[in-house]
């Protein structure tokens, strides 16, 4: 079912189950209403007829007698009751009437009472002679009520019927224009593919929901646009980076197999192709562990790790990698509290990471003084790895984080553009952020942070 649909339908049940209660409650008000109404007159016709009965100045006042036989209607099955008291009590003769005798009692306390048994109602009343006290009841059965209520069912009836099709059409003519919006905007959904991802919603001057949709949208529309350009490029990069090696390994072998060569000519093909398969292997060991890190991070072994050894691993290893490196541990800022520098992860991916943030800045600054700083918040530690290298031009900044990406000013070194992407994968996957601030011709700096490892 559709939501317009959906929506409808509730707005006419919410509306039609308030009319519904609307209408229970006039015809219980009118109802009770009525039966006051009634016990009144009830009580007006045991009051005249007392006084009719034990008054002499109104049994023979004719004008009187004509007034109330035109005026005072007699009212369905009205009778009347006279029932002398006998020492303040009420006679056994009153049995024969269906009534309670709390009835009685309320009438000898104060007066009056009324009683209503189905259809039929009494009004009591307490009345005092020269000789004697008498309990005098007028009883008459209301068909004004039922004929009322009747009625008036009929007319609370057709309203909810009437006013519930008038919901209904309004709410569909409501929704219908709710959802216009919706509609076109799923119309020019359907219309972008993956050949024109270039084309956006009309967010307009709205500031509603629906406009907020239609911006969301444009959003994702804008991640997916980078995402498939930034995939193609990687793609063709790939590609590129793949083949040229490849190429060099084919050309070679097929020119060595192709003529006969000296014995120097062919150790010289077999050193090409040995480096061309070592450069190949480099790149396609560094295209899977860009691929590994997209794995749910819970599938990595992961253990506890303190950050300041990490460093100095990685420290180690540069040495032997790069004996004339100037790569530099501050710990100037470092915590006191051991417990503050400990986090969860992976080690062996963790110091692929700084590997290859701090190698960068041995390598575009010519093995110029590289400071690695290390601090620490309540929550967060933090890594900064500060390089006076090359620096990277700031229109090229935003594509960094693109696998085989390298800045126009990085050509004179040797790389494949994939140490950054596979580093931000990696802090990424340990619940960290990534930040470079750079500036051509001055130099990059790093921002690690890695939440704190919580011991419960």
């Amino acid at each position: 079912m559709k939501i317009q649909t959906r929506i409808t339908l509730f707005f006419t049940l919410i509306n039609g189950s308030i009319i519904l209660l609307l209408s229970f409650l006039v015809y219980y008000f009118a109802g009770t209403l009525s039966s006051r109404d009634f016990e009144k007159r009830v009580t007006l016709r045991a009051t005249i007829a007392a006084k009719l009965q034990f008054e002499s100045k109104y049994q023979d006042n004719d004008l009187y007698n004509e007034f109330r036989r035109q005026h005072i209607e007699i009212l369905p099955e009205q009778k009347e009751y006279f029932l002398p008291l006998q020492n303040g009590k009420v006679p056994p003769s009153a049995d024969t009437l269906p009534l309670p005798d709390f009835f009685y009692r309320q009438v000898l306390q104060l007066g009056t009472a009324t009683y209503r048994k189905g259809s039929f109602f009494y009004a009591g009343v307490r009345y005092k002679t020269a000789d004697n006290e008498y309990i005098v009841v007028a009883s008459a059965r209301n068909d004004y009520i039922t004929q009322q209520l009747y009625n008036l069912r009929h007319i609370l009836f057709a309203v909810f019927v009437f006013s519930t099709l008038i919901i209904l059409l309004v709410g569909k003519v409501f929704s219908k224009r709710i959802f216009r919006s919706v509609r076109v905007m799923m119309s020019k959904v359907k219309d972008i593919s993956a050949h024109n991802l270039h084309l956006r919603l009309d967010v307009g001057e709205g500031k509603d929901e629906v406009a907020e949709l239609a911006s969301t949208f444009n959003n994702m529309l804008d991640r997916l646009e980078t995402s498939f350009e930034t995939q193609n490029n990687f793609v063709s990069n790939a590609s590129h980076e793949l083949s040229t090696p490849l190429t060099v390994i084919i050309g070679e072998a097929e020119l060595s197999l192709g003529r006969e060569r000296e014995p120097e000519e062919i150790k010289a093909s077999l050193h090409t192709i040995l480096s061309e398969a070592e450069r190949l292997q480099h790149i396609i060991r560094s295209l899977l562990n860009l691929a590994q890190t997209g794995f749910n991070g819970m599938k990595q072994v992961w253990d506890e790790i303190r950050i300041d050894e990490l460093i100095w691993e990685v420290k180690e290893e540069l040495d032997n990698i790069n004996p004339n490196n100037q790569v530099h541990i501050d710990y100037s800022l470092i915590p006191e509290d051991e417990e503050r520098l400990k986090v969860s992860g992976n080690a062996q991916l963790l110091k692929l990471a700084l590997s290859n943030i701090i190698l960068n800045g041995c390598k575009y600054s010519n093995n110029a003084p590289v400071i690695v700083g290390l601090a620490a918040t309540n929550e967060r530690l933090i890594i900064i790895v500060k390089d006076s290298g090359v620096g990277i031009p700031a229109r090229e900044i935003s594509y960094i984080y693109d696998p085989f990406f390298r800045a126009s000013n990085t050509i004179p070194f040797k790389g494949y553009g994939i140490g950054l992407p596979l580093a931000r994968n990696i802090i990424r996957m340990h619940k960290g952020d990534l930040l470079v601030e750079s500036m051509e011709n001055v130099g990059t700096e790093v921002h690690i942070t890695l939440p704190i490892l919580v011991n419960d």
